[in-house]
């Protein structure tokens, strides 16, 4: 995975992966800017990070698919990945095509990557 290893004005550099429309991403979010950090805010939605950016953002989060997706999309169950025989490469695939599938925010920093739910998973790797 591209690490961040960078400093920005004294400040680790961070990005978060962000959905405005997410009450636990503005809250992320303000606490990183809290910190006195402007981090890199990539919109998800708009600009999906790929097949091969998620999977390295979930093997650097040390998570499974199963756990970054929102099964309580409507897409979840419309795709049939509420079936039993989901595989995680299908996850996946359905998180890459329909980023809205991906829980958020998830937040790297030189320190890590967490999927910050809660917010306060935040100060793990600030």
């Amino acid at each position: 995975m591209a690490e961040f290893t960078g400093i920005t004005n004294g400040k680790p550099a961070v990005t978060i992966y962000h959905n405005p429309k997410c009450g636990t991403s503005r809250t992320t979010l303000a606490a990183i800017r809290a910190a006195g950090i402007e981090p890199e805010v990539i919109e998800y939605l708009k600009h999906p990070p790929g097949r091969i950016r998620l999977v390295e953002l979930m093997e650097a989060a040390g998570l499974s698919p199963r756990e970054l997706i929102r099964a309580k999309e409507k897409e979840f169950a419309e795709l049939g990945l509420d079936l039993e025989g989901s595989t995680s490469n299908a996850l996946v695939d359905a998180m890459a095509e329909h980023p809205i599938l991906m829980n958020r925010p998830i937040v790297v920093t030189s320190m890590g990557v967490r999927l910050c739910r809660p917010s306060e998973r935040l100060n793990e790797i600030l």
